[in-house]
């Protein structure tokens, strides 16, 4: 019941990573918004992770697991209904950001559940969450179709409404309490640098991906410059401080370190592979945007039954060998997705690339997961929390630079497939850096 309790909520968070997309169009009918407003209903959200995920793995930690947990279910569910009943795009695109802190928390504070719950059976546990987000980034856009075709966009945000009341019930019931640490104050500069540091960054990132987007212009340098000097004040303040909200080792202690560059750069490939596959197979050969939208189903299908059985060996085979075959399957998939086809439909061909790159991050995200993890069992969510928000700010920083780069390229398809190469070289250089996680076979 835990599990499943866990399990639903990430599920939620997932799907409304997806489900907006088709509804974009409407949306910016119905409220009469430009284009880019409209589009930022989803970027918030992403950056809205990015920021809650390390603060509410860290306050996980500190004060409960179980509470942070359910204020989550309790501000997405409010934040859903809101967003439901918004009038006017920029009310919209505000009560989406409140909706991804709701959305953010839930990954870090769930995992600390389950390990908490779980015991020496938590690597598995927390393994199977990985086929839980394609599952999710499945459902989210038939389902978001579904809405506004026969009813409305709204419905995307209400249907959010009677899940989170079932979901807030049963948590209270089921979900145990956690033990927390000692009680100390709450490090409220430390907050403040990496919420400023992060939200700045991928502020400039964000920008980077309009077509009039220019490095000189001080849309792009101020929030830039912004972030880097408060990420560094944050690193410095983490080094310094009696109590860090995120200890130091943590960002750059022994294994942690390494793991978060790896998290970054497997981001970068993940998140901006699944974002780009869809415009790259209408812009490239032209199919209709259902079909390259299903091209994903592939992708999702391997990742689901890879992972399951990735999981269950994760004993046997440690952390490093799933990473390192996931790592080169993935970069197969990625480098057949810029090829042209030989011989076969463009369909079948991408299907199958596709196909490659979900059965190569089934095999890996569980061990990346899981890796390090056993290194600081008590800070179980912030090591969560951190895993998300590195991922996450790869992959906005992935897709802003391709798509800014294909944006002014004379064959927009062309540099899309050329990214894709880029990014299978990546996780290919990964490869060596994967020798120095820490290794770990059996049970915690």
């Amino acid at each position: 019941m835990v599990f499943a309790v866990a399990s639903i909520a990430l599920f939620m968070a997932s799907v409304d990573q997806t489900i907006v997309a088709t509804a974009l169009g409407t949306l910016q009918r119905d409220m009469n918004a430009a284009v880019n407003w409209s589009s930022w209903t989803i970027t918030i959200y992403a950056l809205g992770q990015i920021i809650a995920m390390p603060l509410a793995g860290t306050i996980s930690d500190r004060y409960g697991r179980k509470k942070v947990f359910i204020c989550a279910i309790l501000l997405f569910t409010v934040a859903s209904l809101s967003c439901g009943l918004a009038n006017d795009i920029y009310t919209l695109v505000a009560l989406r950001a409140v909706q991804a802190i709701g959305g953010g928390a839930f990954m870090p504070s769930a995992t600390g559940i389950v390990a908490d719950e779980f015991g020496r059976d938590r690597d598995r546990a927390i393994g199977l969450f990985t086929s839980i987000f394609p599952i999710g980034g499945l459902v989210g856009p038939v389902l978001g179709g579904v809405f506004v075709t026969y009813w409305s966009w709204r419905g995307i945000f209400l249907v959010n409404v009677p899940i989170g009341i079932f979901l807030f019930c049963l948590g209270i019931v089921v979900v145990p309490g956690s033990r927390k640490k000692a009680a100390t104050g709450l490090d409220l500069s430390g907050i403040a640098l990496l919420g400023t540091g992060l939200l700045g960054s991928m502020l400039a990132v964000s920008y980077l991906g309009s077509a009039s987007a220019s490095l000189l212009d001080a849309r792009f340098i101020a929030p830039l410059a912004i972030g880097i000097i408060c990420l560094l004040l944050f690193v410095r303040h983490s080094a310094r401080a009696a109590a860090p909200f995120v200890p130091l080792n943590l960002l750059a202690g022994k294994g942690f370190g390494i793991m978060n560059v790896i998290n970054f750069v497997w981001g970068s490939a993940m998140f901006g592979f699944a974002t780009l596959v869809p415009l790259y197979a209408e812009e490239r050969y032209h199919l209709p945007v259902l079909a390259a939208g299903s091209l994903l189903t592939a992708r999702a299908v391997g990742m689901i039954v890879v992972a399951a059985l990735a999981t269950f060996m994760l004993r046997r085979t440690g952390y490093r060998l799933p990473m390192i075959a996931g790592f080169i399957t993935a970069a197969t998939g990625l480098l057949l997705m810029g090829m042209s086809p030989p011989g076969l439909s463009a369909y079948a061909w991408l299907a199958i690339a596709a196909g490659f790159t979900g059965v190569g991050i089934g095999v890996a995200v569980p061990a990346s997961n899981n890796a390090t993890l056993h290194r600081a069992p008590e800070s179980t969510a912030s090591v969560a929390g951190l895993r998300g928000m590195f991922r996450q700010s790869g992959g906005i920083t992935a897709i802003s630079v391709i798509t800014a780069i294909a944006a002014r390229d004379a064959s927009p398809a062309l540099a899309l497939a050329h990214a894709f190469w880029v990014l299978a070289f990546l996780l290919i250089c990964l490869i060596p850096v994967v020798f120095l996680v820490p290794d770990h076979r059996g049970q915690w």
